[in-house]
């Protein structure tokens, strides 16, 4: 078996939910490509925490989910999805692990985001960062100071000293709003998929991560990116501007399936909306 089990991916069925067509070898282009049509394709997603359901990790079930049932996810199942599609491919990339920081200090934030670093026979990488809802687009180029501005969204990608007695160096991915903000910190401690289960396990369980309180959905292209946190609605678009907007729990399945692409059934809708509805609750009391 493959370690990202690209034999069990129905690779068809995947290329289609995301509008791309299979290349013929594995080029920077066709990485561009793939990048950018998943990216734009598939919404970042809680949901099944929110509702009390739990987030497998194995290839079947991730494309059951975000590619038979049209959903999305978060980042270690469109990381999980995206790593089997490279190695059906004959990419060569490293899974890594980052710490989502958004300003923050490195230090004190888990080891919990997904993303991989893909490598040509030139030498040069990128960064693929498929599994954070907000782009970017395409991969960016591994290289201390890269700056990439992709139809009008900014990001950039520095590198310094850990301060290890191994002599590690930790990248820093920003994006661009008034200034720049980083966004998520990682080193070339490679990753496997024993490593993202644990991290899975943390976030999709942990009191501590985010992800357990609320409902938190996005989606992002080249126009807009939409956030859903909790009940508060935002959209921002390249040139800075946004709109933010506060919503009813009932308002919420029409929202998420007109908006993000995200088409509950009924049942799955009443959950959700009770969901929500306790947090409120719980919040004012």
């Amino acid at each position: 078996m493959s370690l990202w089990c690209s034999d069990g991916l129905d690779f068809t069925a995947y290329l289609d939910r995301i509008g791309a067509a299979a290349p013929p070898v594995p080029t920077l282009d066709a990485l561009r490509e793939l990048h950018r049509a998943h990216v734009t394709s598939i919404p970042f997603e809680n949901l099944e925490i929110i509702v009390g359901r739990p987030i497998p990790l194995d290839i079947a079930a991730v494309q059951r989910k975000l590619v038979e049932q049209a959903r999305g996810g978060y980042c270690f199942e469109h990381v999980a999805l995206f790593a089997a599609a490279l190695e059906r491919l004959g990419f060569r990339f490293t899974a890594l692990s980052g710490r989502v920081i958004l300003g923050g200090d490195p230090e004190t934030r888990p080891a919990t985001h997904a993303l991989l670093a893909v490598e040509f026979d030139d030498g040069s990488r990128y960064l693929c960062d498929v599994g954070f809802g907000r782009g970017p687009l395409e991969p960016i180029p591994l290289a201390n100071g890269a700056e990439v501005e992709q139809d009008g969204w900014g990001f950039r990608l520095t590198s310094s000293p850990v301060g290890d007695l191994f002599g590690t160096a930790r990248w820093v991915l920003a994006q661009r709003a008034e200034e720049w903000i980083p966004r998520n910190a990682f080193t070339f401690d490679p990753q496997f998929p024993i490593d993202y289960a644990v991290g899975n396990h943390f976030v999709s369980t942990s009191p501590r991560s985010p992800f357990v309180t609320r409902s938190f959905v996005q989606r992002f292209d080249e126009r807009t990116h939409e956030t859903l946190d909790g009940v508060t609605w935002t959209t921002e678009k390249p040139d800075g501007l946004s709109q933010v907007r506060d919503v009813e729990p009932a308002e919420l399945p029409v929202l998420l399936a007109d908006v993000f692409g995200v088409v509950l059934d009924p049942d799955y809708c009443r959950a959700v909306i009770a969901a929500e509805t306790r947090r409120i609750a719980e919040s004012a009391s």
